[in-house]
């Protein structure tokens, strides 16, 4: 066969190490931590007798149906953002908003400013098509601020991506102060921002405002992803995009370059779910369901892991973030060593450009296991960090 001719930007394209775990987690009798798969138990039933019009089998319009976009301005506007179903566009799911923010503004070279850590598949598209990945440190209320405007003022980044809500992988939520903060550095520099939302519904012990900072933003331009993805039913991929007015005509075409349009059906369904009475119990139930999933794995944590690690138990999403103390290291051959042992994890090198800073910290999924497993799992976890550490001296 011809050597095969591949543009140069896949030499940057590497495995989702999250996909490849995922793959070894299916093995019977595997307990995994690994993934963000929310639990099916505790999903809302979608509305398909409004997927049931035969008039939605047929091609749509790039942007998405009138009634999905104006359900999801509306939904938007109850964070505080205020936008019309003209600013909205309806994705396959919100990594696709990722991949064209990445489109849109990347080239080879251009600086784009992250949390560290970040989200595996953010940091994933944007390396793709050659960013500059900087990094600004992370805390619980939100990022270092003197850090942050450093690298607008020194390397001018075209874009900042930021998750503030229940961040994941660290669990992190902004401050209204934090909040307020980043909105005024980023008007000051004009830059660009790209707001993650996928975990704002998972909201479990929240005691004050979670205003998104494209809301407060007053001169830079902006992008909102949202996905239905960690509430409904994450096999239907369907997600959302709005942002600033003069970006959605750049916005629109890429989609339409990508897929034509986001599946009918799923973006009808939503919509009814979203203007149902239902919806409120619906989110309801599925926080107490998670909130008592959270309390057990904070209670099997403290058996198993609270003389080797530190964390901070999340107020909502669908994660836990350990630091390691002393020398222990959750490092990929760790997690080769657990996989044999039964159990799955995501070491937190993965969550870094720079992947020697995640070496002692590791990400652990609370929303799919059973209290049992999280006991016999975290058990056998701890032990392999301790069996990797002997073997490594």
């Amino acid at each position: 066969m011809a050597r095969l001719q591949l543009a140069r930007r896949t030499e940057r394209l590497k495995s989702s190490l999250v996909r490849d775990i995922l793959a070894a987690a299916v093995q019977p009798g595997m307990i995994s931590f690994a993934g963000g798969l929310p639990a099916a138990d505790l999903m809302p039933a979608l509305p398909l007798a409004a997927t049931a019009d035969a008039g939605l089998y047929q091609y749509g319009s790039s942007e998405g149906e009138p009634a999905f976009r104006e359900a999801v301005a509306g939904w938007i506007g109850e964070t505080g953002l205020k936008v019309s179903p003209d600013q909205v566009l309806a994705l396959a799911g919100s990594q696709q908003g990722l991949d064209f923010a990445a489109k849109l503004l990347i080239d080879e070279g251009t600086p784009v400013l992250c949390e560290a850590p970040s989200y595996v598949a953010a940091l994933q598209v944007f390396e793709l098509f050659g960013a500059k990945i900087l990094g600004v440190p992370l805390s619980a209320d939100g990022p270092d601020l003197a850090a942050f405007e450093a690298r607008l003022r020194e390397d001018r980044p075209r874009a900042v991506y930021l998750i503030p809500c229940f961040q994941n992988p660290s669990g992190a939520c902004y401050s209204m102060d934090a909040r307020r903060a980043v909105a005024a550095l980023l008007d000051r520099y004009d830059t660009l921002l790209i707001e993650d939302e996928p975990y704002r519904s998972v909201a479990l012990d929240v005691d004050q405002p979670m205003t998104p900072i494209c809301a407060l933003l007053e001169r830079a331009p902006w992008i909102y992803l949202g996905s239905f993805s960690k509430i409904l039913w994450p096999g239907w991929r369907m997600g959302y995009l709005a942002a600033h007015p003069a970006l959605m005509p750049h916005l629109v075409r890429l989609k339409q370059a990508a897929d034509l349009h986001t599946q009918r059906p799923g973006q009808m369904a939503v919509a009814h779910w979203l203007g149902s009475e239902g919806r409120a119990a619906d989110l309801d139930g599925l926080r107490s369901g998670y909130r008592l999933r959270r309390d057990a794995m904070q209670t099997a944590l403290q058996r198993h892991f609270g003389d080797i690690a530190d964390w901070t138990v999340p107020r909502g999403g669908l994660f836990f973030w350990l630091r390691l103390r002393g020398e222990l290291e959750a490092t990929r051959a760790v997690l080769d060593q657990a996989l044999a042992q039964g159990v799955a994890f995501m070491p937190g090198e993965a969550f870094f450009a720079e992947p020697e800073l995640g070496r002692q910290c590791l990400r652990l999924n609370y929303s799919r296991s059973t209290p049992e497993e999280m006991e016999r799992g975290l058990a056998l976890l701890a032990r392999c960090l301790h069996e990797h550490a002997l073997a490594t001296v």
